[in-house]
C-alpha cells in the first residue's frame, strides 16, 4: 500500500511563479509512488496557518508522515502550531530546515524550539551547517541535501568569462541586494562594459533602494531588473551571463546557488551561514566576507582576468551529487 505524506509549506508557486523545494520534492516522491497532499496555497498568512492546521486534522487518519518546511522568520510559527497538532494526533512529523537564521531562533526561543525539534520523528537538514548547529543544541538531525533533477540543467561551457553578473534572489534586506549595485559600480572602473541582471520579487521594499542606487550611480543602461521569472525562464536567461553573485547577510544553502552551480556559472558569494558548507573557496566557487563590495569586486576581477572557469566545472561536479538518483536513497531510508 502506498504511503501518504502531508507536506506543510508555502505552496505558492501558482501565484509567485517560484518553483520551490516543496514542489520539486513532492513531484519526485509522487513519481516514486508516495501519495502527497500539500498545504497551503492561501495568500493570507493567517488563513494559510488555519488551512495547514485543518489539513492535519482532516487527513490525520490517512497519514503516514507529515513534512513541515521550517523557516527562521515569522513562518516558523507554521511549524510550531502544525507540529503540536501532529503530536496531539500522534503523527510522525519531519521538520525540513530551511531558514539560514534558524540557529538564532534556537538560541532566542529555546522552549518553542524544543517543542518542535525534540518531538519530531526526524529533523531534516539540507546542509551540514544546519545539521551542525542543531546537533550543538542537542537536536538529532539527518542530512539530506536539497534535490535537483540534474538533467534539467544544461551545462554551458563559457570559454571566455566576461563581467556579466547574474543575481537570483528576492529583493529583501536579509539578502542585501544593494551590495550588488555597489559591486557593479566598482567593477565598472576596470570593466566599463560590465552588466548585471537581477531576478526576483520585491519582499520588503528593498527594490526601491536598489533602483535609487542605480540612478545615483548612473547605471540604468547596465542593469536589467526582470521581476520574478519561472525556473525555465531564468535558466534560459542565465545563458547570457557569466558570473553568479550571492550577497546575502544570512543564508543556509540556497537552491538558487545550487542551480547556478548546476548551470556551470562561477559563483561569488558572501561567506555566511551554510555557504562554506556548500562552496569550497577557490575550488568550486569564491567566498568573501559579507557587506564588502571591494572584496567581492576584487574576486570577480580575478575570475575574469584569469578566466577561472575551473570553478564552474568543479561546482557542476559537486552538485551532481544532489541529483534525485543519489538523494532518493536517503529519503527511502527514513520513510520505510
Amino acid at each position: 500500500m502506498n504511503k501518504t505524506i502531508l507536506y506543510i509549506g508555502n505552496d505558492l508557486t501558482k501565484s509567485t511563479r517560484y518553483t520551490t523545494t516543496m514542489d520539486t520534492l513532492s513531484y519526485l516522491l509522487c513519481d516514486t509512488g508516495y501519495i502527497i497532499c500539500k498545504s497551503s496555497s492561501k495568500q493570507n498568512k493567517v488563513l494559510r496557518l488555519l488551512d495547514m492546521c485543518i489539513a492535519v486534522v482532516h487527513l490525520r487518519n490517512k497519514l503516514d508522515y507529515v513534512f513541515i518546511d521550517t523557516y527562521s522568520t515569522s513562518n516558523f510559527y507554521y511549524a510550531l502550531f502544525t507540529s503540536q497538532l501532529c503530536r496531539f494526533f500522534k503523527l510522525k512529523y519531519l521538520p525540513i530546515l530551511h531558514g539560514g537564521n534558524l540557529p538564532y531562533r534556537l538560541k532566542k526561543y529555546p522552549k518553542f524550539s524544543s517543542l518542535v525539534f525534540n518531538n519530531s520523528y526526524k529533523n531534516i537538514a539540507p546542509s551540514g551547517y544546519l545539521k551542525y548547529e542543531f546537533e550543538q543544541k542537542g537536536f538529532k538531525t539527518v542530512l539530506i541535501p536539497n534535490v535537483i533533477p540534474i538533467h534539467q540543467y544544461p551545462f554551458k561551457e563559457r570559454k571566455k568569462i566576461a563581467p556579466k553578473l547574474l543575481y537570483v534572489r528576492a529583493f529583501a534586506e536579509i539578502y542585501n541586494p544593494t551590495l550588488v549595485i555597489e559591486v557593479l559600480k566598482e567593477l565598472k572602473n576596470s570593466y566599463p562594459k560590465a552588466i548585471l541582471c537581477m531576478i526576483g520579487p520585491d519582499k520588503d521594499g528593498t527594490l526601491e533602494d536598489v533602483k535609487q542606487l542605480i540612478n545615483k550611480y548612473h547605471l540604468n543602461e547596465s542593469v536589467e531588473i526582470t521581476g520574478v521569472l519561472s525556473k525555465k525562464e531564468w535558466h534560459k536567461k542565465s545563458e547570457n551571463y557569466d558570473i553568479f553573485i550571492n550577497t546575502t547577510n544570512v543564508d543556509n544553502t540556497p537552491i538558487s546557488v545550487i542551480e547556478a552551480m548546476a548551470l556551470a556559472l562561477p559563483v561569488v558569494s558572501t561567506n555566511v551561514g551554510g555557504m562554506p558548507y556548500l562552496i569550497q573557496h577557490n575550488e568550486d566557487g569564491v567566498l568573501v566576507e559579507k557587506n564588502n563590495p571591494s572584496a567581492m569586486t576584487t574576486e570577480i576581477c580575478k575570475i575574469v582576468e584569469e578566466n577561472k572557469y575551473s570553478l564552474a566545472i568543479n561546482a557542476r561536479k559537486k552538485v551532481e551529487n544532489f541529483d534525485w538518483n543519489i538523494v532518493k536513497s536517503k529519503w527511502m531510508k527514513i520513510l520505510q
